[in-house]
């Protein structure tokens, strides 16, 4: 659908698709954290199908696990619940420090992802 709306879609786009996933979808604080759906949009971008009826198992299981490896190590995955732990502008880490964590989970799972798509290949 986005392709049929928007074209081709450049890094200034790609930036401008995801703002509104910042601060729990619109500030809400109420749904996933901005920093993990940043990396879901990245890994669909990288693995994701391009058209309907291929297969798309890799990228929902690396999706998946890059979920699982920031619930593990950030302990939430919701924005309020990241702010009760101390993030956020009022708490002990700014949400850039969040975002910097989120970045080396991502890289992390991208590298463990990559070495068992190519074991599996």
């Amino acid at each position: 659908m986005g392709e049929h709306l928007l074209g081709e879609i450049d890094a200034g786009h790609m930036c401008q698709l995801a703002c509104a996933f910042g601060g729990g979808v619109g500030l809400s604080r109420q749904e996933m954290c901005g920093a993990l759906s940043g990396g879901v949009l990245l890994i669909g971008l990288l693995y994701g199908r391009t058209r309907s009826g291929q297969d798309d198992r890799f990228c929902q299981q690396l999706a998946a696990q890059y979920r699982e490896n920031f619930l593990r190590e950030l302990s939430a995955t919701r924005c309020a619940d990241l702010k009760a732990l101390g993030y956020g502008s009022q708490g002990q880490w700014p949400c850039s420090v969040l975002v910097e964590r989120a970045v080396h989970i991502f890289l992390r799972t991208l590298q463990e992802g990559g070495s068992s798509r190519s074991e599996s290949a």
